[in-house]
Parts: structure tokens; sequence; C-alpha cells
């Protein structure tokens, strides 16, 4: 159907989705209401503001945006942009985070520091927007956490400021999973200004779990106290698979009971500054794999395979490892031949004999040794290394593509290097071939380098091979699981009237 057909003009038209708490659900809508549209042949883009989250990716231009602009870059069918996230924020410390400006670093700031770039920031916030809405025909857009958070209010660029920047009609949505769904809704109401409440159109009630017949009045209550329209009742799901991005997403997962009993067991160590731990979730879909998120090295023996995943702050995170007596079980474990041990990004630091930071990009401490498993020492430098790249690896010979956000420089003793990359060697692996780590982030999403890896383990477990040869391209599974969200919001949501919010700013 064309963009004429549904009623979205050469101007692009736009909607945002603002939440009543963090984790309710906007990310989410805003991928889903991305592909809707994308499937009614609408060009359309997804954007957000200001983003909060170690878990990030490459662009087409070389820069750093979330994970989630990343995902509804794909959703619409788009290679993701920078202009899609123009301000990244990347926790470093409780109170500082590094701030990415359309793709580049552009410091490490405080808060309060950071506030002061408010004006600034807005002018580049719309800067970014301006392109995308030049060259789209919708702009789908999500805030960030709370939507009325009053003492964050006058420095907010992501959530009404960006509302009434863009003119765009607001869907506020609340969680009825974690209860307390009339306060949500009607609570945020009742503090924020009658301006920014005119501005919310509807609502969508997000995670629900049950008979919809019996909610029926509650909504009608809704609707009534508020003069709005619930655009949806949008039931929980647990078989659609989208990329999540932050390490409230990742609390969830390692809380969550394990769902099967694979054969081949995984134990990833959570560190305390995890980042892009979307490197794992592939894993977490493979039928004959157990992933399992460790927060203490106990019992690693009955692991085939410890994966150190990427770090924010690397020495930080090895000290933690050092504190928490994780190094001796972790070098115990890997010289058993028969286990592996991967280093993903900070993970593959961390496998080396030293880092050393002598300009304190990190913090105060200049120098730590490392788990020392394989032959190389990492300098951490100023200059951060975002590119998207892809080659084969050395083991395997298997092809493998991928992206590296990292700000270190690794050298190579005796090491060998593993993987043979387009913009240079990266990674390395010890003599005995069990213990590899690189810079490459979505190792693991390289069919072909998964499938021999896991093969490789099955055999020596006696598990019959061809059981992984029946699994679908990773990428078309995402395409798949795109489609799907979209089918299961579009049933439970009145699509049409969201839409005309969009016509009716």
């Amino acid at each position: 159907m064309s963009s004429k057909q549904q009623g979205i003009s050469k101007l692009a038209k736009k909607i945002i989705f603002l939440g009543t708490g963090s984790d309710v659900g906007k990310s989410i809508c805003t991928t889903a209401f991305c592909r809707i549209l994308k499937n009614r042949g609408i060009r359309v883009a997804p954007f957000k503001a200001q983003n909060m989250s170690n878990n990030s990716f490459v662009t087409a231009e070389g820069g750093e945006i979330g994970r989630a602009q990343a995902a509804q870059a794909e959703a619409c069918g788009l290679a993701p942009s920078v202009h899609m996230n123009p301000v990244l924020l990347k926790p470093v410390t409780d109170m500082g985070s590094q701030v990415v400006i359309q793709g580049n670093v552009y410091a490490n700031m405080r808060a309060g520091d950071y506030y002061r770039l408010k004006q600034e920031l807005k002018k580049i916030v719309m800067e970014s927007f301006r392109v995308l809405e030049s060259r789209y025909e919708a702009i789908v857009m999500e805030g960030a956490g709370s939507c009325c958070e009053v003492n964050l209010r006058t420095n907010d660029i992501v959530n009404f400021e960006m509302a009434m920047m863009s003119k765009a009609p607001v869907v506020l949505v609340a969680d009825i999973d974690r209860g307390g769904v009339f306060a949500q809704i009607i609570g945020t109401l009742e503090i924020i200004s009658p301006y920014e409440r005119d501005m919310i159109k509807g609502f969508v009630i997000n995670k629900f779990r049950g008979d919809p017949e019996l909610f029926r009045t509650g909504i009608q209550y809704i609707e009534k106290r508020t003069g709005k329209p619930v655009y949806g009742l949008v039931p929980a799901y647990n078989d659609i698979r989208i990329d999540t991005e932050d390490s409230m997403s990742l609390d969830k997962m390692i809380e969550k009971p394990h769902s099967r009993a694979g054969q081949i067991k995984v134990g990833v160590v959570r560190l305390p500054h995890i980042s892009n731990f979307t490197d794992l979730e592939v894993l977490e879909t493979e039928p004959y794999l157990s992933v399992t998120w460790l927060l203490e090295p106990k019992e690693l023996s009955r692991y085939d395979v410890i994966i150190i995943p990427g770090s924010k702050s690397t020495i930080a995170d090895m000290k933690w490892l050092w504190d928490k007596q994780w190094v001796m079980p972790i070098r115990q474990f890997a010289a058993d031949t028969k286990h592996f041990v991967v280093g993903l990004c900070g993970g593959y630091q961390i496998l080396g004999k030293e880092i050393v930071d002598p300009k304190g990009i990190e913090g105060d401490k200049s120098r730590i040794e490392g788990l020392g498993l394989i032959d190389i020492v990492t300098e951490i430098a100023a200059t951060k290394i975002v590119r998207l790249t892809e080659g084969k690896d050395k083991i395997f010979h298997q092809k493998v593509r991928g992206y590296e956000i990292h700000m270190g420089k690794t050298h190579l003793g005796k090491a060998s290097c593993f993987l043979e990359l387009g913009t240079g060697m990266d990674g390395a692996v010890n003599r005995s071939g069990n213990v590899f780590g690189a810079y490459l982030h979505g190792l693991f999403d390289s069919a072909g380098f998964r499938e021999q890896f896991i093969g490789y383990i099955a055999v020596r477990k006696k598990i019959h091979v061809d059981s992984f040869l029946s699994r679908k391209d990773y990428w078309l599974e995402k395409e798949e699981n795109y489609d799907r969200l979209a089918m299961h919001f579009e049933t439970h949501l009145d699509v049409d009237l969201l839409m005309e919010a969009m016509e009716n700013k």
C-alpha cells in the first residue's frame, strides 16, 4: 500500500512514545510501530534524541548509537545512522558518562557539566532530526525513562522537550505487569504541565497477562478519567527475540529461569561494567546450548565454555575479578584444554598479561595484572576505534563480520593472531587453541563461525553435529522476529487511530 493511501504526506509525520517509567516498553513499541509502517509501504525512520546505554552499535558512517535505535533501523529496513540517536551517554561511573555526539566521542562528563550543554545539544539534536525529516515520510520517536521526572524537566531534551521541538503527538506507554497502571497513567497526567497533558493523545498499556475481558472496565475508567483513548492492551510475550539495550534488561535475563537444559554449558561472567551484552543473545537461542550468567566463580568445571564479555571500564572490571577471587578459578579452568575461554572486546583485554593506562583515561589506576591466559598487553588509548569490519578467523577459517568499539591497543607477544580482517589483524589465540579473544563485536552472529565452534565442542561431547545445521541464518531470524513483533502489536493496537494522531498534531 502506498504512502499516499496511508495518509503520510511528503512532509514527514511524527509520533513519540514516552513512558511512565523505565523499561515499560517504549523501545519495543517504537520498534513494532516502525515495522508496521514499513510493512504498509511507508518510508519510516526511528529517532531518539538522547540515549543512555553501554550497549551500542556502529553505523555505516562509523559512529556509535544505542543498540535499540540500530534494531529500530533494521525494523525499518534501513542501515543505522548516527542521526537516529544524536546524543549517546555511556556511563563510566555512577556520577559520569562518556558523551557521544552524532557518533563521535565528545568528552567524559559529570551530570552537572553535561546539563550546561543543553542549548548546544538541542541544536545538534534538531539538526539530526531535520536530516531524517527531509529523507523519510514518517519518524517514530521514543523518549527516555519516565517522562514526568519533575526534578529533571529543566534539562530535558528527549521527552516532552523533544515532542515540543518536533511538534510530535505523544503516546504514553505504561507497564501493567509491574502493577499500579492506573497510578502510572493518571499520576503522570497529574504532575506534568497542562500543555504537556494536551500533547498526550492516548495510551498503550503494555505487558498484559491474563484475560483482556477482565480489564475492559479498567480501560473504560482510564478513558473516562482522562478523556483520552487507550490505543491498545498489548499482551506480554516470550517467543519474540529483539535485541535488548540496557543492563536492566540484562538483569531480567539473569533472573529468569532457564527454559531448557542444553548439553553444552556456557558460563558468561557478569562484569559490573558490562557493555554490548547482545553479543551473547544469539547463543541463548541455540538449542543445544545452556547459557548461564555468572555472578560468582562457583563450580566452573561444570561448564564447557567461559565467556568474558565487553566492558566499559576494563581496569575496574579486572580489579573486580581479582577482588571477587575469579582469577585462579578461571586460570584452572583454562588449564584443562577441553575447556574454552573466550574474551570479547574488553574481555579480550582481560585475557592478557597486563592492562596499562598511563594517561589515566579510565581512572587513577595506571596498570593491573590480567588473567595471563594469552601473551598480550593492552594499553588504554584516548582515541576510540569505531568501525564496521569483516574477514576470516584463523581457527575454523570461517567468514566473520561485525564492528569494533574500543579505546585501547593490544600488543601481541608470542600469541598468534585470531582474526584476519579487512581492517587488519585482530585478536589472539593461545598455543593450545582453547583461549581466544578479539575486539570484534558480533563474532557469534556469524553463522559459519558459530556452527564450527559449537560443532567442535559437540563432537568432543559426542552430540550429533547435524542437529546444528538446521538453524536458520541469524539475520533472517531477526527479520522474522521484527515481522512477528509487528503482527503481535498490530493485532492488539488500533493502528489506524495511532496514524490519525500523527495527522492531527
